[in-house]
């Protein structure tokens, strides 16, 4: 699997079947409600993409689209561990209607997932088989049920010294993550399409450079992570033990 999501999604009501009616959405619009989402932020037009591509742009890029029912922005900066920590006036802007986020990131098979209702959070989850399990806050959403039943354990693949290691997490993250994209929002990104599933290649998200124009510059960000990771000890490595506690061991 190498799939990666930075998704919001505003709708006003069950959101794949709102994007299965969309047709082409008003830049206007759309740039209207990025500055809105964004207040003083740079916000400059560029290339647009379809949904399958859009929903995790490189950094300082935003893809987004709005029509009068839902709305769907892919970035980076919604990749965060803790769903329920999402900044207060993006949560705000979903006053009256549904916010779904899906955020996943294949390289160290970590998925969170959240969604309010008018403001309210009812349901988030994040969860890696570095970290365990983040947050896991409401009841399971219907796609969630068969994984936390054990139906759908971790396929372990065997790597040489680790044979006796299992998967850290019940279930493999990235599946579910599939799953819960195609719950929440009407379509997968890898694996087999159903038929009613939303088409993504016929969506088109408008694209926008976007900036912080109080945040370091992109070379000054990338100077402290060069410094931060000379500055690194050695990496330590954890797996989920008895009731959830973690584990560290010597590593993969």
């Amino acid at each position: 699997m190498g799939a990666k999501t930075g998704l919001l999604v505003y709708a006003d009501g069950d959101v794949p079947s709102l994007l299965r009616q969309v047709g082409t959405a008003d830049h206007a619009r759309t740039s209207a409600m990025m500055r809105g989402l964004y207040p003083g932020w740079e916000i400059a037009p560029r290339e647009g993409r379809e949904l399958w591509e859009g929903v995790c742009p490189p950094k300082g890029t935003a893809y987004a689209a709005s029509w009068p029912d839902v709305e769907v922005i892919g970035d980076q900066r919604v990749m965060i561990d803790f769903p329920s920590q999402l900044p207060e006036h993006l949560v705000a802007a979903s006053a009256g209607r549904r916010l779904v986020l899906h955020a996943m990131h294949s390289v160290v098979d970590w998925l969170a997932f959240a969604v309010w209702e008018d403001g309210r959070l009812v349901r988030s989850l994040s969860l890696s088989p570095g970290s365990g399990i983040m947050e896991n806050i409401g009841e399971p959403l219907s796609f969630e049920q068969s994984y936390w039943a054990g139906d759908r354990p971790a396929e372990v693949i065997a790597w040489p010294g680790r044979e006796d290691k299992p998967y850290a997490l019940p279930f493999h993250p990235l599946e579910l993550g599939e799953d819960a994209l195609r719950g929440l929002c009407g379509f997968v990104l890898e694996g087999r399409p159903e038929p009613d599933d939303v088409e993504g290649d016929s969506i088109v998200l408008h694209g926008f450079h976007v900036r912080d124009p109080h945040a370091p510059d992109t070379a000054q960000q990338e100077a402290a992570l060069r410094k931060a990771n000379g500055a690194t000890s050695s990496p330590r490595f954890f797996s989920l033990g008895p009731g959830g506690s973690l584990v560290e061991h010597d590593g993969f």
